[in-house]
């Protein structure tokens, strides 16, 4: 293979076999390690090869009573990718593992490893944030081995997931017929069925404003009402309204002028969840259709001269850059906009549940203009690149700074104001623009001054109620909880959504009636379960397995043993959120409700007490259809039954037993007769 003093390496095995997750960054990162000396061939996982198995207790793959060990299988579909990597790691010297920079990505390489009969002590594993030439090379020079702590932090999180989908999932199943419950998926579904709660039960009250504006030079003032004899008030009816509105006129006096300088600074560079945000926002993608486009961004991109990565790891908590990248963008920006556009450094602070071990959402290059990447990305690929270009080298800019004029008026007590802004500096919004409202530039007033005043009037308003949840902002308020990591943040809603828990129209979140139903039964059984503090002290606890001070041992056998005692109290839902239809209350004990319940033969109604109260409501039998003709052998009616192996229709004697008269249903003979 080619070879280049400029990439030489030293230590490296002849032959090597380099395992990466996905087929796109198998033929970026192949053609970087061409100039790389040795020779190496690149090959892909295709994500996760093994999962836990469906043996042990419960079908869980996990020993609970031998400290949680798991029992992992191939997955089917991975079969013939483990086996080629098998041969291709026989006829190379070494293994080296690149999967993502991530727990997950730390479990597949840990899986590989354990797979291909390597030394976890010894085998190399090398760890990039972004796949650029440079960025390969030295993550080539700089393998370190398998993080174990990083490896039982996500095993604790797949044992902790898999005890919950096959226990609490088939209590749901049995009981309401709901398809999953997750520790993190109940909880955020939690929080949609709480907000559709709020928009229920809001009430709208009525208010009034005053709509008044005023004509001076040629240009519409528009003015705000601010107080009524130097008072604050709110206007709640028509007749609020209306005594108002009686005061003013016909003149109005200009009475203070007052300017002041406004500073708006630049927002951070993105993260997994600000970039979803921004992307809903301003695009109305989802939060999948983000991470799809923002993961060809980052695996890499052919751009004529080469295939590379343009922007960073895309699954991060962190608004932290670089030095290296820093120091590059103060360049550019000074090259490009002089030395007024850039900022001192401010000060990052890392969120209180953030893990900061990456960098935030960037571009891997400053030259890669999106007016240069243009041609070779598609019309969503540039947009996103755009935002994310321009974001993290705005957030390294100064601030832009207005000029506020406010203008005060007077008619007969009651006051106005109107305000005026104009751009003295327009700082990093010559490259991110915040999409609020433009200049608005008034005349030049100069206090006393009255003016002709008569365009005013009372409008009519009803409150609002909250808006449901957006993609965006569920995952604003996942990470505003600490429910869930960037990782798992997009598939979440996904899951949601596929379990028929929750719609999403035009990006915005509604619970259906079975999400409504799986809360109610969650809430009046397992509260804990889907308090979001009890699932952000769980996130906190598998961050310290993380760091190895915390034992994985201790989380799953609380867990377990907690779940498993509020299984066994668990007792029938109640008829509230569409979840069981009521029919009274039970007659045997008369507290419990007698409810519809789903059983072996189908629906049947019984006691919501069981199993204190086994009551049961029999149906009314219902008499058989005659048939209109009698019996030919006796001269009784004859009747139409059912068998009860598979309930088709027969004929029969009414007076069966003694008579034993039989013959076929035929549905036309019948109606002739």
């Amino acid at each position: 293979m080619n070879s280049s003093d400029n990439y030489k390496i030293e230590g490296v095995a002849m032959k090597s076999l380099v395992i990466v997750e996905s087929p796109a960054k198998r033929d970026t990162i192949g053609k970087y390690l061409k100039d790389v000396e040795g020779e190496y061939t690149v090959e892909a996982s295709i994500g996760h090869i093994r999962d836990l198995s469906n043996t042990g207790k419960g079908g869980l793959g996990v020993d609970v009573e031998n400290g949680f060990k798991p029992f992992y299988i191939i997955n089917p579909d991975k079969r013939d990718v483990v086996n080629k990597l098998k041969k291709v790691a026989k006829v190379n010297d070494e293994v080296i593992i690149a999967t993502d920079p991530d727990r997950e990505g730390e479990a597949i390489g840990w899986h590989l490893v354990e797979v291909l009969g390597l030394d976890v002590h010894t085998t190399k594993r090398i760890e990039f944030h972004e796949i650029t030439r440079e960025s390969i090379k030295n993550a080539m020079g700089q393998p370190r081995t398998i993080d174990l702590n990083l490896k039982a932090s996500q095993e604790t999180r797949r044992i902790i997931d898999r005890i919950s989908g096959f226990k609490l999932s088939k209590l749901l199943q049995k009981k309401i017929k709901s398809r999953s419950a997750g520790r993190v998926q109940s909880v955020t579904l939690k929080f949609i069925v709480d907000r559709e709660r709020e928009i229920d039960a809001f009430v709208p009250e009525e208010y009034w404003t005053i709509e008044a504006s005023l004509e001076i030079d040629g240009k519409t003032i528009p003015l705000t009402f601010k107080r009524l004899d130097g008072k604050k008030v709110e206007l709640h009816t028509k007749d609020d309204s209306d005594a108002l509105v009686a005061r003013l006129g016909p003149t109005i006096d200009l009475i203070d002028v007052k300017q002041t300088e406004r500073h708006k600074s630049p927002k951070p560079p993105f993260k997994t969840s600000t970039l979803q945000q921004e992307a809903f926002a301003k695009f109305k993608y989802s939060t999948k259709r983000t991470n799809a486009i923002a993961s060809t961004l980052y695996e890499g991109v052919n751009i004529g001269t080469e295939t590379v990565g343009l922007i960073t790891y895309i699954r991060t908590d962190s608004t932290r850059l670089s030095e290296t990248f820093i120091n590059r963008a103060h360049n550019y920006i000074k090259e490009r906009f002089g030395d007024d556009y850039i900022a001192p450094l401010r000060l990052v602070k890392k969120g209180l549940l953030a893990q900061d071990a990456h960098e935030a959402i960037r571009p891997t290059g400053n030259h890669r203009t999106p007016e240069s990447m243009a041609p070779f990305l598609k019309p969503d690929q540039l947009k996103l690149y755009t935002l994310i270009y321009n974001r993290a080298l705005a957030s390294l800019m100064p601030d832009k700074i207005e000029q506020v004029t406010t203008y005060t008026f007077d008619s007969n007590r009651v006051e106005f104001t109107s305000e005026g802004v104009i751009t003295k500096f327009d700082g990093f919004t010559k490259l991110y623009q915040l999409g609020e409202d433009e200049e608005n530039v008034l005349p030049a007033l100069v206090p006393p001054a009255t003016y002709p005043f008569s365009n005013f009037k009372g409008k009519q308003n009803f409150t609002k109620p909250p808006a449901r949840y957006s993609e965006a902002k569920i995952v604003e308020e996942m990470e505003k909880n600490g429910i869930g990591r960037p990782s798992t943040y997009s598939a979440t809603i996904e899951t949601l959504k596929q379990r028929d828990y929750v719609t999403s129209k035009a990006g915005f979140l509604t619970p259906t009636d079975q999400g409504k139903c799986t809360i109610s039964y969650l809430e009046l059984y397992f509260p804990g379960f889907i308090n979001p503090k009890f699932t952000a002290d769980m996130e906190k606890q598998l961050d310290d397995v993380q760091e190895g001070s915390h034992a994985s041992l201790d989380i799953l056998t609380s867990y377990y043993h907690t779940l498993e005692d509020e299984i066994a109290k668990a007792g029938e839902p109640l008829p509230t959120e569409n979840c069981v239809k009521e029919f009274g209350i039970c007659p045997k004990c008369g507290t419990g409700h007698l409810i519809e319940k789903k059983g072996k033969f189908g629906s049947f109604i019984a006691c919501s007490n069981f199993p204190s109260c086994k009551y049961i409501q029999k149906e009314p039998k219902k008499e058989p259809e005659k048939v209109g003709r009698l019996c030919p052998k006796c001269g009784h009616e004859l009747l139409i039954k059912h068998q009860k192996k598979n309930g088709k229709p027969f004929i029969a004697c009414s007076n069966f037993p003694s008579c034993t008269y039989i013959e076929s249903f035929k549905p036309a003979k019948v109606a002739e007769e």
